[in-house]
């Protein structure tokens, strides 16, 4: 239109090889920016406006819609703190105890999200529960890699019956490959997240860790769970090392089920702590009874305490 004003529709559209309807969308639309004019000379055609006042005039409503999409952030954003205000005693980690319950996985999923962007230094795990659900290794790897990208330290201990489970091992050579630390040991108390020795995330019940989870900023606390998981750490067995026999010639695994069975556990009690089916406690059991040259679980019992397998009971 600015190079041909005398144009009309049908010109324009044979001009830029457009349908007609297309070219009187656009007139529409160039009319609603303020673009074009009815011209004063023909009543029936219309002009292209000076591009020095109509771009101009079009770049202060621009700059008009800009302020007032600014004035409405900023109304959100002291909404926003005032929500935060009104209910952090409720949210905040550990407010007013050191100490917070979270209901469900998804306020689970959301809270360890807002920590997980916080991580510095650490991110310490323990993961029961035996062999990883495709879907939950899947889903951990993108937070795991920006981790560890950020320089972030991770160690993680599984059970040793990850070993037995290709994708699980899997998993944990892929971590160990962008800079994790991964080690299995027997048995887990609960599962654990200890976030730069500051806060923690403990399943409130370990037989059910979507159930909640509670939240802890207590310094004291930190501590002792920090000690704890030091102590599994190191008695755990690093990725590709050896089985050890301790002592005698009892396995770790075949150890920590003649524990467990002294403590008088049942073999479903006994394959959850292992994260194993009750089959492989039937099938481990079975082979201490031959070991041990007993007949019965109490026989064998009082024979692991005869050879240093359990310690005497107190006096």
């Amino acid at each position: 239109m600015l190079a041909r004003p005398e144009g009309d529709v049908a010109a324009w559209a044979e001009d830029l090889g457009l349908p007609a309807g297309e070219v009187r969308a656009a007139l529409d639309r160039l009319s609603g920016l303020a673009l074009i004019r009815p011209s004063s000379e023909n009543q029936s055609g219309l002009r292209a406006v000076n591009p020095l006042l109509g771009l101009e005039a079009l770049l202060a409503q621009q700059q008009a819609e800009l302020a007032a999409h600014r004035q409405r952030v900023e109304a959100s954003r002291a909404m926003v703190a005032e929500t935060i205000a009104q209910f952090a005693q409720q949210y905040a980690p550990g407010a007013g105890s050191g100490f917070h319950f979270l209901s469900g996985v998804e306020a689970i999923r959301e809270h360890l999200e807002i920590l997980t962007k916080e991580v510095r230094e650490e991110f310490l795990t323990f993961a029961p529960g035996g062999p990883q659900t495709p879907e939950n290794m899947a889903s951990s790897r993108p937070l795991n890699l920006r981790l560890l990208d950020r320089g972030v330290r991770m160690r993680t201990v599984y059970l040793d019956s990850i070993r037995r489970d290709a994708p699980t091992v899997a998993h944990a050579e892929w971590l160990s490959a962008h800079g994790a630390q991964v080690r299995t040991t027997p048995t887990l108390p609960n599962r654990l997240i200890l976030i730069d020795r500051r806060t923690a995330l403990i399943a409130a019940d370990s037989k059910n860790t979507g159930a909640g989870a509670v939240v802890v900023d207590n310094p004291g606390t930190i501590a002792l769970l920090h000690a704890l998981f030091e102590t599994v750490w190191q008695s755990a067995r690093p990725m590709g090392a050896s089985p050890e026999r301790s002592p005698g010639k009892l396995t770790a695994h075949q150890a920590e089920v003649l524990r467990l069975m002294a403590q008088g556990l049942t073999d479903e009690a006994i394959a959850h702590q292992l994260g194993v089916s009750d089959r492989t406690v039937r099938r481990t059991m079975a082979s201490l009874l031959s070991l041990l040259d007993a007949r019965s679980r109490f026989q064998a019992g009082v024979q692991a305490v005869r050879r240093n397998y359990l310690p005497d009971a107190p006096d």
